[in-house]
């Protein structure tokens, strides 16, 4: 169980959460200089859900850059901005959102230090094109001398046992003990239907993804930012983990889920996915699902993809 923490509805400068109910715009322009250490979100992304109206292309991008202006004014000299987005879809022809946002930090004077890959198994089928399964979260700095903290983050290694073979190290053990650096390409299963996170929200962060960027990214008691708050992961990962957390949500009904999620996560009763689970496979545990129809007894196509796909992976 977390310490209780006051949610204030406006920035308080010794307070640990916020949630703002109304435009970002007006949130960051209660937030001083510098203050912040991470803004980590998901905007919207132009593609007519029902919390936003859709734009076209060049209005999406000026509105996003009143956004982020504000947002690069707020982040301390040390700070990092991760802005996670996925495609416009245009006339069944779609435009990489990252592609097109990147001159407006580029020309705020940010430094990308990735392009993270945020890979996933579930979404919409495609039939005109190969299915989207992976959404990218751009990480920028202000300056070059940023928070990084890579320990906390680190995923098993897939050879722990492994040793130098030669040299002034030969015999001694070659990788971290504390495991390896998980790359720029993450695979965080999405909040669907079985997620256990999931709610009425239908783009939901996951609360692992936000929470590797925060403790990678920010100090204890550092501010994190969502200004777009949706369903209060962003805070949910930053007071977790001792950091403070404000954010801005339009809507009435993901103000108060964001406020019981909150309150869940403070008194340790919220269910959530832990960090680094390995991923739930469903021809191992015995799910039924996986057994072909069109088999005849015989081992289906996919099932054989599958099992070649296994094979190369542990190899």
């Amino acid at each position: 169980m977390l310490k209780s923490h006051k949610i204030h509805e406006e920035f308080r400068a010794n307070g640990r959460v916020t949630i703002f109910k109304g435009d970002c715009l007006e949130l960051l322009a209660q937030i001083p200089d510098e203050a912040v250490q991470l803004i980590v979100t998901s905007p919207p992304y132009n593609i007519g859900k029902e919390y936003e109206r859709k734009l076209n292309l060049e209005d999406y991008l000026a509105q996003q850059e009143m956004v982020i202006q504000e947002c690069v004014r707020t982040l301390s000299d040390r700070g990092s901005i991760c802005w996670q987005v996925g495609n416009f879809v245009q006339n069944g022809s779609i435009i990489p959102l990252d592609t097109v946002l990147y001159p407006i930090f580029r020309d705020l004077g940010l430094k990308l230090r990735n392009r993270i890959i945020w890979r996933f198994e579930h979404g919409l089928h495609c039939s005109r094109r190969f299915s989207g399964r992976y959404e990218t979260i751009n990480w920028y700095t202000k300056t070059d001398d940023y928070v990084f903290n890579l320990d906390p983050v680190r995923v098993p290694q897939k050879y722990p046992g492994k040793k130098y073979f030669k040299g002034p190290k030969a015999g001694q053990y070659s990788g971290n003990p504390l495991g390896k650096n998980p790359s720029d390409v993450w695979q965080i299963p999405n909040v669907k239907n079985n997620h256990v996170e999931k709610t009425p929200h239908p783009c939901q962060f996951p609360v692992e993804l936000v929470e590797r960027l925060v403790l990678s990214m920010t100090d204890k008691d550092g501010w994190v930012l969502d200004p777009y708050l949706g369903t209060g992961t962003s805070i949910i990962a930053a007071i977790r983990h001792g950091r403070r957390g404000m954010g801005a949500e339009i809507f009435s009904k993901y103000i108060e889920l964001s406020r019981k999620r909150i309150q869940q996560e403070m008194a340790g009763t919220l269910r959530t996915r832990p960090m680094n689970k390995p991923i739930y496979d469903p021809a191992i545990n015995g799910n039924g699902l996986t057994t072909s129809p069109w088999g005849n007894g015989r081992p289906s196509a996919q099932m054989t993809m599958l099992d070649a796909s296994r094979s190369n992976e542990s190899s």
